[in-house]
């Protein structure tokens, strides 16, 4: 890795990063940075590109099983300078195979499954390790802010939904009100006071717990 690279938005566009999948070349092409290709070389360019990416797919069942652990644990550091670079990598790659097997013939959801299942048994050490897992794609349908402005002002937490929670952030640091700065500070002084009243009330509830069954 190259020491010029700082950012973790240099390190995914480096034209210095070692090839991966794509080779330097097919980077500088898919970004635009070089543009002058015949409509034939073009043609040429994404068919090699398509043929590396559809050998990468395949050399993940040798990765899966064949690569050491200790290799593998050190691909997915997570105390790399770049972490952040390399979890949208991962993120994006899920997104890649999403969008990419729209239409396939085994869908997406059933593939995660059974990758996470042959995971768990790798893990275990045995074909008899089942886990179930549940993939669903439900789409969000209209928030209403009013509402979930009561129940923020009223104190109704459990009551906003994970829907409302995720549309009512991202509206939130999409608007010309939202400072980062001022938020992460307020919420540093405030963290220390919340987190004394978990403890306290953690620390009740368990007293109260000893108690009955005491009794």
């Amino acid at each position: 890795m190259p020491d010029s690279v700082e950012s973790d938005d240099d390190l995914t566009t480096s034209p210095q990063r070692d090839r991966g999948v794509l080779t330097q070349s097919d980077r500088e092409f898919l970004l635009g940075r070089k543009s002058d290709y015949t409509e034939q070389s073009r043609r040429q360019k994404r068919s090699r590109i398509r043929r590396r990416v559809r050998n990468a797919v395949l050399d993940f069942t040798i990765l899966f099983e064949h690569l050491d652990e200790r290799d593998r644990e050190m691909v997915f550091d997570p105390d790399d300078e770049h972490r952040d670079a390399y979890t949208r990598g991962m993120t994006d790659m899920l997104a890649f195979l999403h969008l990419g097997t729209m239409g396939y013939y085994t869908p997406f959801k059933h593939m995660l499954a059974e990758g996470v299942n042959r995971a768990e048994q790798a893990l275990a050490g045995s074909d008899y390790r089942l886990v179930n897992v549940e993939f669903n794609v439900d789409p969000v349908g209209r928030i209403d802010v009013d509402d979930v402005v009561d129940k923020l002002e009223d104190g109704r937490f459990a009551e906003l939904t994970d829907e409302e929670l995720q549309a009512f952030v991202r509206l939130l640091g999409e608007s010309d009100a939202f400072s980062a700065a001022d938020l992460r500070e307020d919420l540093r002084d405030q963290m220390s006071s919340f987190v004394e009243s978990v403890e306290e009330a953690r620390r009740l509830r368990d007293e109260r717990a000893e108690e009955l069954q005491g009794e």
